[in-house]
């Protein structure tokens, strides 16, 4: 198969949540030389993107949404490990989901789309205190913290950490996300980013956040 016809298979594995293909179709694209970075940027990249979309217009649900993601995921443990021998660090990004919330899928989803763009990232992982989105931060230098909340009752957390944050001496800008965040709510806590999702928020944290720090 051609370099495009393996990339394809590989968008299509992952839009249809098919782990099994789209690993053999990665090992295949390695044997092949293809870049790691294509593979993402060409395949599951836009494969997610679609898969965003299906889900907006009502066409999956959360089952489907966890299939492609693992999928998604499934090539990401493959090729991340050879990324980033070949990349540079663009920024350093911390990554957590705040106080009192243990959903991980949304954040796991951004802080592998954010190492595939070329990004260092620090992940804190789930119901995370303040304390150690201030530590994690200042440890790793980072240029960039991204909190993530998917229940409502965790929104009062994201601002704490938000707060803290202006409070402290660190130097980094905020982004934020989650089901139930807004760019409006984003706003109202001061964090100087919003993404709607994990597509959405490369594109924030690259194009916006990192052009400024």
């Amino acid at each position: 198969m051609s370099e495009s016809d393996i990339l394809a298979k590989i968008r299509k594995a992952v839009i249809e949540g098919d782990r099994k293909t789209a690993e053999g179709l990665t090992r295949e694209a390695i044997k092949e030389n293809i870049p790691p970075l294509d593979t993402i940027m060409k395949a599951c990249y836009p494969a997610m993107e679609k898969v965003g979309e299906l889900y907006q217009d009502g066409e999956y649900f959360i089952p489907e949404m966890l299939m492609s993601t693992k999928a998604f995921e499934t090539v990401m443990s493959i090729v991340e490990p050879l990324l980033k021998k070949e990349g540079s660090e663009l920024g350093t990004i911390v990554i957590g989901t705040c106080k009192g919330d243990i959903h991980s899928l949304g954040k796991n989803l951004v802080a592998s789309m954010l190492r595939a763009s070329g990004l260092n990232v620090v992940d804190i992982g789930e119901d995370a205190p303040v304390e150690k989105f201030i530590e994690a931060a200042k440890e790793s230098n980072a240029d960039i913290v991204g909190i993530s909340a998917l229940m409502t009752t965790s929104l009062s957390s994201m601002k704490q950490v938000v707060d803290a944050i202006r409070k402290s001496d660190l130097d980094v800008k905020v982004i934020v996300g989650g089901g139930p965040v807004t760019d409006d709510f984003a706003k109202s806590i001061g964090a100087d980013g919003y993404a709607r999702d994990a597509v959405d928020a490369v594109h924030v944290v690259k194009n916006d956040l990192l052009s400024n720090v």
